[in-house]
């Protein structure tokens, strides 16, 4: 090919070049202009910058690529969003929930206050209620199908079902007119047919609305917190469950509790301060209880929540771990413990279940153990209480030891029964001899090995264990070791040679076990030696010390004879022996496999 026909192409290559960018920028002007229009708002154009580049004729002499690279097409311009409008629908929403107040505290004065005045007659003003709730929902029915009479609605029928489930409750409560059970029945079918309309219109706000609402005013319709009005709120609780099948209505969850719970709780402070029982009033509270469970494992598959549905449930029991407050100390302590036992067994049984999955599950089982707690505290006095509580710690430690809800439920169990151990048997009663009746000394033995074995169970259970637990511990088992010895001598010799004969063996005991540690230590590798090494060296130091500062001085006769003479045999036979074991751990170890 000839110099020509190369200048030729060269010429063209660049002509090509030049056209793909006057091409491109042609297509961004388009691509503004499009997006330009499509806003439908007047905007000044935006220049754009004429090209850098010029197409140059190469000489036909010189030395250019085959084929030139096309430019690159100059950035789009970005266009600048246009500011968004603040919202001003709150403003609707306000006024809505403030009419939904004032016109069913208007219905409230109808019912009660017109009734203490005299002012009407029963019949008219039951008739009105009636009347204003059916206009109510009638106006709301009519307004949901205008253009933007959403708000609306919702206001005006959870006015009207409120309305009429007040106008319900007059009529049983301060008229007399239907018996109870009828009362119970309309004011249910009344609710759920509310709350079956906000799941048909699909809004929580409605459903909000008329619990709300009913939990703070039906109190002031009926004058009091009874059983009866208690009986009302749990019915429509009741209702509202099937309402939240399928939706992830946490808000409207937690009125629903407040009004199966919050009632109860005023009616039982209420009973207590009467010094009176009622046994209907504690089945209320199983059954607000049962609704709070059941409702939290029916739900808690639709719901993002799950850790809040499992506080709801605590809030939901809580009447069960008040009832004391309305029963007998069987009644109370049997229902608590049911309870625990249920929530234990929907934890261990139901681990598949979407309620107990995740955090939810330390919820539930936080709640089965203080539910447990509160049983034995209820049933018995401290004395057993503390045996109880230190025996139930242990079991506790050991079988849910693969779970830290339990491990710390073992901790609470040991510290309320250690606190109730101490009640009965203090410190100063090891200083100076106290007489003990049989069942508080046979009590204190019990709860002395059951202390030993909650310290020793709790540090195993806990992974990551260092020194500072393992001295803990010991610090506790010398101390209910000490206690049982001495409470052991003052059962059997008296506050004198028993007092005495029971710190002789308290002494003795600690030597021998700093004897035992040593000879577990030298059974271990010399790399895990340092722990059992410096707690019996502990305990060395702490029985010379109580030898030297408490026995020596204390002690009388043949006791104090033979305890310096026993821990003195002990430690020459600890220093030999553990010297022994040590050579020959030693040398089987250099000797060749």
């Amino acid at each position: 090919m000839t110099e020509p026909q190369h200048a030729v192409i060269t010429r063209l290559s660049s002509d090509f070049a030049a056209i793909s960018q006057y091409m491109a920028r042609v297509s961004a002007d388009l691509s503004h202009l499009d997006r330009l229009l499509s806003e439908r708002a007047p905007a000044a154009p935006t220049p754009v910058p004429a090209p850098s580049y010029w197409p140059q004729y190469a000489h036909p002499h010189s030395a250019q690529p085959r084929y030139a690279q096309p430019p690159q097409p100059p950035a789009a311009p970005q266009p600048v969003p246009a500011r968004q409008p603040r919202s001003e629908g709150w403003i609707g929403k306000v006024l809505a929930v403030a009419g939904v107040a004032v016109t069913l505290i208007g219905v409230v004065l109808l019912l009660v206050l017109a009734a203490q005045a005299g002012i009407l007659r029963p019949e008219i003003r039951v008739a009105a209620g009636a009347g204003l709730a059916a206009a109510l929902v009638a106006t709301a029915g009519w307004l949901w199908r205008r253009p933007g009479g959403r708000i609306g609605a919702i206001a005006l029928a959870a006015t009207g079902v409120a309305a009429a489930y007040m106008d319900v409750i007059a009529v049983t409560t301060i008229y007399d007119w239907v018996s109870a059970p009828v009362g119970l029945v309309l004011a249910a079918v009344i609710g759920g047919a509310g709350l079956t309309l906000a799941r048909r219109w699909n809004s929580e706000q409605l459903g909000l609305l008329v619990l709300v609402p009913l939990l703070v005013l039906a109190p002031i319709v009926v004058g009091t917190v009874n059983l009866l009005l208690v009986a009302f709120l749990l019915a429509l609780a009741a209702a509202s469950l099937p309402v939240q099948l399928g939706k992830d209505w946490i808000w409207l969850h937690c009125a629903r509790t407040a009004a199966g719970t919050v009632p109860l709780l005023m009616a039982l402070v209420a009973v207590s301060f009467d010094d009176g029982r009622d046994l209907a009033l504690a089945a209320a509270c199983g059954i607000a209880a049962g609704l709070a469970i059941v409702g939290a494992l029916i739900l808690s598959p639709w719901t993002a929540n799950r850790t809040g549905m499992a506080l709801l449930t605590a809030a939901g029991v809580l009447p069960v771990l008040c009832v004391g407050l309305a029963a007998g100390r069987a009644v109370a302590a049997s229902m608590a413990a049911v309870l625990a036992a249920v929530l234990l067994a929907i934890m261990l049984l139901g681990r598949r279940l979407p309620a107990v999955q995740g955090s939810a599950r330390s919820v539930w089982a936080a709640l089965s153990a203080v539910a447990a707690l509160i049983s034995v505290l209820v049933a018995f006095d401290g004395r057993i209480a503390g045996s109880v509580l230190l025996a139930m710690a242990v079991v506790v430690a050991v079988a849910g030891r693969s779970e830290a809800v339990a491990r710390w439920a073992a901790v609470g169990f040991t510290v309320v029964g250690g606190g109730f151990y101490l009640s009965y048997a203090p410190p100063d009663s090891l200083i100076d001899a106290t007489a003990t009746t049989p069942a508080t000394g046979v009590s204190t033995l019990i709860a002395s090995l059951l202390l030993i074995a909650c310290a020793v169970t709790l540090v195993w259970s806990f992974p990551g264990r260092d020194s500072a637990a393992w001295a803990g511990a010991a610090v506790v088992v010398v101390y209910a070791l000490t206690t049982f010895t001495v409470t052991a001598g003052v059962l059997i010799g008296g506050v004198g040679g028993g007092f005495f004969g029971g710190h002789m063996a308290a002494t003795i005991c600690w030597i021998g076990l700093a004897a035992a540690l040593f000879g577990y230590a030298a059974r271990l590798p010399r790399a895990d030696r340092s722990l059992p090494i410096g707690g019996g060296l502990a305990l060395v130091a702490a029985a010379m010390a109580k030898l030297f500062l408490f026995d020596l001085g204390t002690l009388d006769g043949i006791f104090r004879v033979a305890v310096f003479i026993v821990v003195g045999l002990v430690l020459l036979g600890m220093g030999a022996g553990y010297a022994r074991l040590l050579e020959r751990q030693d040398q089987q170890k250099e000797q060749p496999v």
